[in-house]
């Protein structure tokens, strides 16, 4: 009988949590998506590129939402059952609120699992793989971009203007080549258009002048027809994987053996990180591990703080402020665990009281829990 009560309440809490993570994550991701636009009204990409892009977001936002959905879930169902009056049946038939708490307590562990596997797997290779989709991608809705009498800089190095368009031909071109800080081309053309050759995007100008500047030295010659390749160039998003974006395992690796793993970070063109020796670059990525690892350890004191529900009845004077206070409890150490992470250091003695919060709230709330609960059967 124990056994099936337990089971309709994980089974109601499970379906709930699903249904209400699902929901939330999908507004959630179609407010951010709005958000990537950008990627093609201003920085040239495909909408297949943004639609990968976007969709590989998932991960990461249900990952963000799943503490604090777990903990309305338990919650949640709590209440209902307080309302229901089902809580008070399984008291009188003998059910111990500390039994059905620690349930609860092993019931966390399977989301704690899922949420590591989300933070140190899952989230950084999904992310990664987005933005690898930024990095292959060939600008391919530049030709879009260009507007009359505006200077568009969406390519990197590459600045066009055009003093007018009609009938996909552009008029009166300028084109700035930046090299590098002293090498740079100037190109001017009485026309020109895009054209796709081989599913490469070309621009093609007509009639025009390049100027080539090389420090203190300038040449420049006339042309009737050149074409610019702009696969050749690469967008201005940022297609460096960041460290959040970067394999647990290699960071691991990084901070354990200092080895030199990843190419240069200060390379925009490579899709790796260089394992820097330096002590800046290794607290950022010691701050990452431990919130994908620690982070997680949040969650059996989440189901504790909601499992507090328990103590009291509907019925008992200042259950309404009860509730309020343990959900805004919750709140406050979803809260903890976010910016807990900020503070995270390779001096361990500084980091072992962050660490050790959840732990010593858990302690603290389970002892409240118990103390409580025997004062009720006393």
């Amino acid at each position: 009988m124990k056994k099936i009560i337990y089971l309709n309440f994980l089974k109601e809490t499970s379906m709930f949590f699903l249904i209400s993570s699902f929901a939330v994550t999908i507004i959630v991701w179609v407010i951010q998506a709005v958000n990537y636009l950008e990627f093609v009204t201003e920085d040239g990409h495909s909408f297949k590129i943004y639609f990968y892009y976007t969709l590989l977001s998932l991960p990461k936002i249900f990952n963000k939402l799943l503490p604090f959905m777990f903990f309305f879930s338990i919650f949640f169902n709590l209440l209902k059952y307080e309302e229901q009056n089902q809580t008070l049946i399984f008291w009188t038939n003998g059910i111990s609120k500390i039994k059905f708490l620690n349930v609860i307590l092993i019931y966390s562990i399977i989301f704690l699992i899922v949420n590591f596997l989300f933070s140190t797997f899952i989230v950084p290779n999904s992310q990664d793989k987005a933005r690898s989709y930024i990095r292959k991608s060939n600008i391919d809705y530049l030709p879009f971009l260009i507007k009359p009498k505006k200077f568009i800089d969406t390519v990197e190095q590459l600045t066009i203007y055009s003093d007018k368009r009609e009938n996909e031909i552009l008029e009166n071109i300028l084109i700035k080549d930046k090299f590098s800080l002293e090498k740079s081309k100037i190109i001017y053309a009485k026309k020109g258009y895009f054209t796709i050759i081989e599913e490469t995007n070309f621009l093609v100008l007509k009639d025009g002048k390049i100027l080539n500047i090389n420090k203190d030295k300038t040449n420049s010659f006339d042309f009737k027809q050149t074409q610019i390749n702009l696969s050749n160039y690469g967008t201005k998003t940022t297609t460096t994987p960041k460290i959040q974006e970067t394999n647990t395992l290699d960071l691991l690796n990084c901070l354990a053996k200092s080895n030199n793993i990843f190419q240069d970070k200060a390379d925009k063109k490579s899709d790796k990180f260089k394992c820097d020796r330096d002590e800046v670059f290794k607290n950022e990525i010691f701050k990452e591990l431990s919130s994908r690892i620690f982070k997680p350890f949040y969650l059996p004191l989440l189901a504790l703080i909601g499992g507090l529900l328990l103590i009291k009845s509907k019925n008992s004077q200042g259950y309404t402020n009860f509730k309020l206070k343990i959900f805004t409890i919750a709140i406050s150490f979803i809260s903890i665990s976010e910016i807990s992470a900020k503070f995270y250091s390779t001096n361990l003695k500084e980091s072992s009281l962050i660490f050790l919060i959840p732990l010593f709230a858990f302690i603290f709330f389970y002892y409240y829990f118990y103390k409580k609960s025997k004062s009720q059967m006393s």
